[in-house]
């Protein structure tokens, strides 16, 4: 390993004196990993601006299904004649928001931005193996982003077959309007996204292996490494059977094939499609669905073990215990897609392996949950922005986690299953845990990235309104789900059973403006801390890792000179000598890089 280190450091010495970059080479066609970051990071935030707007439109309508309102005349064009909402424009909206919060915002937010960000410096490497291939999934990403936002503009409406597109809904473009133009480029979008992420998942892999520093052993590799890695790996093994999936429905789509169709009658026609299964494409989507969601939350979960141990001042507790539960969780993961179809006339055998199988996870995750309390546990706590979001993220992973329990039981989720219980579920669980771990990943980050530093005090007003709003929007869901208000009706009014629930769904919208406006001062303390914040210092949070003993301005191969060595595990905290002293006099860490003292030994961890 060091070999290759010292390879490498060679080759990279006078890089910079060896060419002259322009604009273009540095700012768009970047091949240095912290500039890619950077990119996919603002990228990511855009489109989260698109997918959060979505769901204020289609909560807006839910709230108040018999108000017109001119901002749906405004963003909906003929979909919003007269300031209302037509029913089908209301699946698309929630069809494209689900698409862009999944894989365009969490996933893409967090290991495009942070895997790039983070590898290379947390290791020990000058950057990725690949620069030009880091480069590539990028630019990809960004096309894929595009296709996806121009099929909002589909003449007969964007996809709208819910963001799971399950056919036969997907694969017949005559059966409603968003199967049609929107659906096409939907898919083309999926195709191009996904080459993306196996291009960046294959190249972090190779990275964490090949380059790693003299003493960069895999035990003692930073926590947020060992999570980008095993979620690189999940991708390279589950988005390939997405891909075969979307392929498939083209197919079925364009060429005729009935991959997926049988005996389809639409409007009177019989359709010439024998043999076909859709239970075939869930099962396809599933084995890559289900894995997504540790795709999104192990890079958070990852990026909270970190800020965790920086800002409690103690060692993470148990290290081998969650580098473990990583794993396991990794190959659990894979293994539990049937969950996600209890209803689909599965035998109640398979239900039960399923249900067997989804309970385990609870084993890694509650590993996890307690080793992050116990960090806490009488630590000195640093409550700044980026360690809020972090706590924020545990108290969201075992509220959302628990309920996932009760979806995870065949004959408890048969009763709730497409319910608003299930909307609740995976937002908290999945969707606020994963955007609470972007948030302190973009606040604990920020000086590295940009070399300034957040607003302090717009970061606190940006969590405690986050924080509560969130609850309020997915909390009352449950309640609602349990009465059995189903998922992706533009209205409950048809239905007098639901009367009672509409003031549930008001005070679920305002939470949601609310929430989206705390978004706006996160936005604000972004953009204007990258230009007027105050400078940062080299290592501002006094944190153990490599990172923070690259220069604040960026070079080009991230440390002048020789790559340091390490010598110890990255959580070295308010480490003590046997008389009570710190082991470095007045300082309460003890960086990788300080070779241990005479008669110090290594924390076994």
């Amino acid at each position: 390993m060091s070999a290759i280190a010292h390879v490498d450091d060679h080759a990279h010495d006078d890089h910079g004196h060896h060419h002259k970059e322009t604009f273009i080479t540095k700012y768009i066609f970047s091949q240095d990993h912290k500039m890619i970051s950077k990119q996919y990071l603002i990228t990511g935030l855009i489109m989260g601006i698109i997918g959060i707007a979505m769901s204020l439109l289609f909560r807006m309508q839910l709230a108040w299904p018999d108000h017109k309102f001119t901002i749906y005349e405004i963003f909906l064009g003929k979909f919003g004649t007269d300031g209302v909402m037509d029913p089908s424009i209301y699946l698309a909206l929630v069809t494209i928001h689900g698409t862009i919060m999944v894989f365009f915002v969490l996933t893409a937010g967090l290991s495009g931005t942070f895997s790039n960000l983070l590898i290379p410096l947390q290791i020990g490497a000058r950057d990725m193996a690949s620069g030009f291939l880091n480069m590539i999934s990028y630019w990809l990403f960004f096309i894929s982003s595009v296709i996806m936002v121009l099929s909002l503009f589909a003449e007969a409406g964007p996809a709208s077959a819910g963001w799971t597109i399950y056919p036969p809904l997907s694969a017949l473009p005559q059966a409603i309007g968003g199967s049609g133009t929107g659906m096409t480029l939907w898919l083309v979008s999926m195709a191009i996204f996904i080459a993306s992420s196996l291009l960046g998942s294959l190249n972090y892999v190779v990275t964490v292996i090949n380059l790693r520093t003299k003493g960069m052993s895999m035990t003692r590799m930073p926590l947020t490494i060992w999570a980008f890695f095993v979620t690189a790996i999940i991708g390279i093994v589950s988005f390939p059977v997405l891909l075969s999936a979307a392929l498939l429905l083209i197919m079925d789509r364009s060429f005729g094939t009935s991959f997926y169709l049988s005996d389809i009658y639409i409007q009177g026609e019989v359709l010439h499609n024998q043999g076909g299964s859709p239970v075939l494409f869930e099962h396809l989507f599933w084995f890559l669905g289900h894995p997504e969601v540790y795709i999104v939350l192990l890079p958070a979960l990852g990026i909270t073990s970190e800020i965790i141990a920086t800002n409690a001042r103690k060692p993470i507790f148990g290290y081998r215990a969650m580098v473990a539960s990583i794993l396991a969780i990794a190959f659990l993961s894979t293994i539990v897609w049937g969950h996600h179809m209890f209803v689909s006339g599965m035998n109640p055998f398979l239900g039960s392996v399923f249900t067997f199988t989804t309970l385990l996870i609870a084993i890694p995750s509650a590993v996890k949950a307690f080793n992050y309390i116990t960090t806490l546990w009488k630590g000195n706590l640093q409550l700044n922005p980026a360690m809020l979001f972090s706590i924020g993220l545990v108290s969201t992973f075992i509220t959302g986690g628990l309920t996932g329990i009760i979806l995870g039981d065949s004959t408890l989720d048969i009763n709730v299953h497409d319910t608003y219980f299930v909307v609740a579920h995976f937002h908290l669980v999945m969707g606020i845990s994963a955007l609470y771990g972007l948030f302190a990943g973009v606040y604990h980050w920020f000086p590295k990235m940009f070399g300034k530093m957040m607003n302090k005090n717009l970061g606190y007003v940006h969590f405690w309104v986050t924080a509560i709003g969130a609850y309020g929007v997915f909390f009352p869901m449950h309640f609602i789900g349990m009465v059995g208000l189903p998922r992706r009706y533009y209205t409950n009014s048809a239905f007098p059973y639901f009367d009672d629930l509409s003031d549930t769904n008001v005070l679920i919208t305002v939470f949601a403006l609310i929430t989206a406006a705390a978004q706006l001062v996160f936005l604000y303390n972004f953009i204007i801390s990258m230009f007027y914040g105050k400078k940062a210092v080299q290592n501002p949070w006094k944190s153990n890792t490599l990172e923070w003993t690259t220069p604040v301005e960026h070079i080009h191969g991230n440390w002048p000179g020789a790559i340091p060595h390490v010598y110890r595990w990255p959580y070295d905290y308010s480490k003590t000598k046997e008389n009570g002293e710190y082991v470095i006099e007045g300082q309460d860490f003890v960086s990788q890089i300080t070779p241990l003292q005479e008669g110090e030994e290594e924390l076994h961890h």
